[in-house]
Order: C-alpha cells, then sequence, then structure tokens
C-alpha cells in the first residue's frame, strides 16, 4: 500500500509529507486540497500529485484525511458517494472519535492519528487507534507511514485526548518556553540573537539528553541541580510560583477542550 492521497494540505499534513520525503520513502503521494494552489505548491516541492478529489479518492490505497473539524462531517458524506473497499483511511483531525467515522462509513477500515508537527524532522510521536475494520495489512502499513516520521503509540480511542494534551499540543508548550527563555535573557542584558541562540539550542540539548540517555527525567534534572546553586534558586522560583498547577492547568484545558470538540463536530 504505497499510495497515499492527502486530504487537506495545511501544516499538519505538510509536516508529515516532508517527513516522509526526508525519510526518502518511496510512496507516490497524490494531493487534495479545496485551494488548489496549497495542493500545487506542495505538490512541487515534494514530488507529489496535485489533483482533484475524484482523482485522489480513486488512486490512493490510504486516503489521509487532514482537514479542520468542522469539516469532518461534510467530508465524510462526500466519501460516502465512491467506493472505498479496501481502502485505509487515516484521519489526524483533533476532537473526533473514531465511531462517528464507522457510523458514516459502514465496513471501511479507519485509523485514527494524533501525530504533531514534529514529523517535519522525523522526531514526531504519533498516537494510533485501529478501528474495527482493520486489518493486520492495514495497521502495518499506517504504522509504516508514522514511524517514518517518529515514534508511533497504539492506544484505544478514549486515551487519546489526553494523549492530545501531552504530545498532540505539547510541541507548543516547549516553543513557548523557549520563547519566554529568551525574553528573560533579554531583559538579563543578552541581545535578542544571543538569547534566541541560547534557549534554542539549549531546548534542543536537553532532547537530545532525554532521547539519548537512560535516566529519567527527574535524574536528569536532580544532575544538573547542586543544592541551594543556581539551578537549585531557579527550580525553586518555578516551584514557588506553582509552575506544577499552572502546567497541569493548561493541560487540562486542552484535554476539555478536545472533549468539547467530540461533543461539538461528533455528533
Amino acid at each position: 500500500m504505497n499510495k497515499i492521497g492527502f486530504i487537506g494540505t495545511g501544516n499538519l499534513a505538510a509536516s508529515i509529507i516532508k517527513g516522509l520525503r526526508q525519510n526518502k520513502s518511496d510512496y507516490e503521494l497524490y494531493l487534495y486540497d479545496v485551494f488548489p494552489e496549497k495542493a500545487d505548491s506542495l505538490a512541487k516541492e515534494y514530488h507529489a500529485r496535485s489533483c482533484s478529489f475524484e482523482e485522489v479518492v480513486r488512486e490512493a490505497q490510504i486516503l489521509l484525511l487532514a482537514v479542520k473539524p468542522k469539516d469532518i462531517k461534510s467530508l465524510l458524506e462526500e466519501l460516502s458517494a465512491y467506493p472505498l473497499t479496501g481502502k485505509l483511511l487515516i484521519t489526524v483531525a483533533a476532537g473526533i472519535g473514531i465511531g462517528l467515522y464507522e457510523r458514516a462509513l459502514p465496513g471501511t477500515a479507519v485509523i485514527r492519528v494524533m501525530p504533531n508537527t514534529s514529523s517535519a524532522v522525523l522526531q514526531a510521536v504519533s498516537g494510533m487507534v485501529r478501528g474495527k475494520h482493520v486489518t493486520d495489512e492495514q495497521a502495518e502499513a499506517g504504522e509504516k507511514i508514522f514511524s517514518a516520521v517518529g515514534k508511533v503509540l497504539w492506544v484505544e480511542d478514549n486515551k487519546i485526548n489526553a494523549l492530545t494534551a501531552v504530545s498532540g499540543s505539547g510541541p507548543a508548550y516547549f516553543y513557548l518556553f523557549t520563547e519566554l527563555m529568551a525574553e528573560a535573557g533579554v531583559k538579563l542584558g543578552l541581545t535578542k540573537e544571543e538569547a534566541e541562540l541560547l534557549a534554542r539550542e539549549t531546548l534542543v540539548g536537553a532532547g537530545r539528553m532525554l532521547a539519548e540517555d537512560v535516566r529519567s527525567p527527574q535524574d536528569l534534572r536532580q544532575a544538573v541541580t547542586s543544592p541551594n546553586g543556581t539551578t537549585f534558586a531557579a527550580l525553586e522560583t518555578f516551584r514557588k510560583e506553582g509552575l506544577d498547577r499552572i502546567i497541569w492547568l493548561a493541560m487540562k484545558a486542552c484535554f476539555l477542550r478536545s472533549e468539547e470538540m467530540e461533543g461539538e463536530y461528533g455528533r
């Protein structure tokens, strides 16, 4: 199953397409978007084929649905007019349970995925939910796609909102933290360029340590925190100002919004 059709070519789809090409995978990619110029641009950049909706559904063995959640119902109605036997649908829309797809397209194989935009640098982590009509071959094909752009974790559908709060939206948390570190560096006397370089590279280095060192995040933190030292002073301030509660409230808000979206778009 090496023919993938992308329906929707926004940021997330673009990051997956970029990742697949950087991985030098041999997939044939078919791109459709309601704004043809977006699909045309990506197709030229990543050696894909920009085509009509009818063509992408006809040619692709795997259809990757990458439209906004509010557009999923109308898309499923449109897809219901086409023969989908033997095809695999992969949805990356947030906040819509897999049951909606299976009710709208009875008998169709559906995998729900919550990736993140780190697909573009082959460092994504994608939560995957297997629908009841998905064969072992199709599950393997879906996993192969997202393994090409990072790591995958198969979960139950009722865990996907929690996963969204951690990894789906997670990159933005680290971007914000890096942004705030750089701003603080400027206030402390660094130039904007110096502060941004230091903040970015510190995040990259810490990420590599987390990925390659066998120690837990707690152990790594403790290893760089001398008693009553400079790092200790910063971490104590985080603790006293309630960083743990802020993080909990932010991730809970993400989780609850995911559940709200299921109510808004999943009925």
